[in-house]
Order: C-alpha cells, then sequence, then structure tokens
C-alpha cells in the first residue's frame, strides 16, 4: 500500500510517500520559520497562507523523487488535528480532494499519534508494550502504550510544554525565533554546573510537569548575571540540563508505573543531543531500550502522518468525504488498530 501523508498542522508543511512494502519513499519539509521571525512567533493566519501556497508543488515534488504518480497511490493521510484550525483545514481540503478525485481511502490522523510512531518508522525492534516520551514545543507527555491504538496518558505538563519553556528562556535572554534550537547550540559551550536549577515536581510522587517556574528561575539568574554572551552559554546549560534531568527522571518513573522497559521518544525536544545521551544511559542501566526517530522525523512531518495512515487504513479505518478538523483532541479516544 503506497499513502501520501500530508502534514500542515501549525508552521512546518510536510509531505511523504509511505510504501508498506519497502518503506519510506520520499519526504519533504517546508519550514516557516523565516515567514514568523519577524513576529517572534507563529501567526495562525500567515501560516494558513502559506501552506496553501506550498502544499501542491510539495506534493509534486515528493511524488516525482518517489517515482510514483498520482494514479498508483493507494490512500491518502492527513493531520485532522490538534493544531491550528485554519492550517489543518488545508491540509484536509487538499488531502479529501485528492483521495475524492482519485477514489481512494483517506484518513485523518491524530498529530501526536503520527509523532508517537515516528520511531516505530525506520526502527521494526520498537513495538508495543512500551512508555512514550512525547516532547515538543506545543506537547510534554508521558503515554502507556499497550497496542497500536490504545494509549493511557501517564502524566502531562500543567503549563509550558518542554519546548515550549525552550523557545520561551531564549527569548528571555535575547535569542532570537526560534529560540529553543539557538539555547541548546548555546549550551554546548556553556559550563556545567555553573549555574544549578531546580528539577521541577521531581521532590513528590507523580509524573506531571511543569516547567514555568523553571523559566523565573532562568529570568531572575539572567537579571543578576552581568550578561556577558560566556554567562548566557553557562545559563543555557544549566537550565538544559534541568529539563533533561527532570524528563528523564520522569520517564524513569513512568517505566516503573507501566511495568516496561522500553521507552520511546518523539517530538522536535526528541532531536536534544543531551536529552538522547541521558535517556539512552538510563535505559541501558536498568536493561532496558529506548528508540528515537532520526532528527529529522523529530520535528512535524508528512512521514509520520503517511506511517499512521498506512497502519490505520490497513486495518480498515477511513474518514468520510468531509472535510473535518479537530483543532483540540484527546488521543485517548482514539480507537485500536
Amino acid at each position: 500500500m503506497k499513502v501520501l501523508g500530508i502534514e500542515t498542522s501549525c508552521d512546518e508543511t510536510g509531505v511523504a510517500v509511505y510504501d508498506t512494502d519497502v518503506g519510506l519513499r520520499a519526504h519533504a519539509v517546508y519550514s516557516q520559520i523565516a515567514l514568523h521571525a519577524e513576529y517572534g512567533g507563529v501567526v495562525p493566519e500567515l501560516a494558513s497562507r502559506d501552506h496553501v501556497r506550498k502544499l501542491l508543488p510539495l506534493i509534486r515534488q515528493t511524488l516525482d523523487e518517489a517515482g510514483i504518480a498520482l494514479d498508483e497511490l493507494d490512500g491518502v493521510a492527513y493531520t485532522a488535528g490538534p493544531g491550528l484550525v485554519g492550517a489543518l483545514l488545508v491540509g484536509a481540503a487538499a488531502a479529501r480532494s485528492l483521495a475524492w478525485g482519485l477514489n481512494l481511502p483517506a484518513i485523518g490522523i491524530h498529530h501526536m499519534e503520527g509523532h508517537l510512531l515516528a520511531p516505530l518508522l525506520e526502527d521494526e525492534a520498537a513495538k508495543p508494550p512500551f512508555v512514550a516520551l512525547l516532547v515538543s514545543g506545543g506537547h510534554t507527555q508521558l503515554v502507556d502504550v499497550k497496542s497500536l491504538g490504545d494509549y493511557r496518558l501517564l502524566g502531562e505538563t500543567l503549563d509550558d510544554a518542554a519546548g515550549e519553556a525552550f523557545d520561551k528562556t531564549a527569548k528571555l535572554m535575547g535569542l532570537p525565533y526560534p529560540g529553543g534550537p539557538q539555547l541548546a547550540a548555546l549550551a554546548e559551550v556553556g559550563t556545567p554546573g555553573k549555574f544549578k536549577f531546580s528539577r521541577p515536581m521531581t521532590d513528590r510522587p507523580g509524573l506531571d510537569f511543569s516547567f514555568s517556574g523553571l523559566k523565573t528561575q532562568v529570568l531572575l539568574a539572567w537579571k543578576a548575571s552581568d550578561q556577558s554572551e560566556q554567562t548566557r552559554a553557562d545559563i543555557a546549560r544549566g537550565f538544559e540540563d534541568a529539563v533533561v534531568d527532570t524528563l528523564a527522571i520522569k520517564c524513569e518513573r513512568a517505566l516503573d508505573a507501566a511495568g516496561c522497559n522500553t521507552l520511546v521518544v518523539a517530538g522536535g525536544v526528541g532531536a536534544n543531543k543531551r536529552l538522547r545521551a541521558k535517556l539512552q544511559t538510563m535505559a541501558e542501566k536498568r536493561g532496558g531500550r529506548v528508540a528515537f526517530p532520526r532528527p529529522a522525523l523529530c520535528t512535524d512531518n508528512g512521514a509520520m502522518i503517511a506511517f499512521a495512515g498506512a497502519l490505520r487504513l490497513q486495518a480498515g479505518e477511513h474518514t468520510d468525504l468531509g472535510v473535518h478538523v479537530t483543532p483540540r483532541w484527546d488521543m485517548a479516544t482514539l480507537t485500536a488498530m
């Protein structure tokens, strides 16, 4: 089965072709970072318009790279939520129109399920049951995955997501948008231990997260410092270490709670080098394993949507001809495959 995947939930236009016989045939992502940088964050209306401008050319490009004609497709998958409603509607309308014109089944995919399944796309050994850490700019969740489609939320952030905290902390110290990746790069030259911040909510039981207080600690430290480049790097390192340690502590607790030794990590923050190393060490110490998607598949992309779509289409699922999106969508409401 050859499935076209379309992702337009926020500020990246992603398209991919996944073939259940040979794997990922091609994928392409267009980022809107330059468009939104002037405003210091994503402007929803501009995001929607840019998806309209880029989506069809990107579909043509991806099909060419995959060496597949439109009439060779067996299905279409698209992100139906959660996300920005206007951006979601662009992808949904394009996907539904293609499916209708080609008489193909189409399936609306939950954005976070796409992320959750992304590590399985190229790692056949990563199979349920496992615990998933979904960590991105909009979500920080721990999920108990008993089987594909059977998800139980173990814990989530009570305020800022980890990626959001990275971006906001970077902005507090004057780094340009998007600040998260730049803060992580700056942390590479920071002095470990020069600034020590708390590991939020690790001093009590539970699997929920909170990063807003950590952001405030950084602001106070920055205002009280000499604000030199080295100090900026040292604070960035202290902040990153605090986030990474917090995520690792909660992941180990979640594995214990689920009675499992396999961890799957997905989402944009899953590309962070220090987080990957910390979780790898933790998993090895307990005799388990951790699976990550390659960095290019950590951020929003069409490959994860095409893969999740192929699994659900193979299970006999499809959505009706209407253009439906769900900007706020609880992953626990999904059905098992």
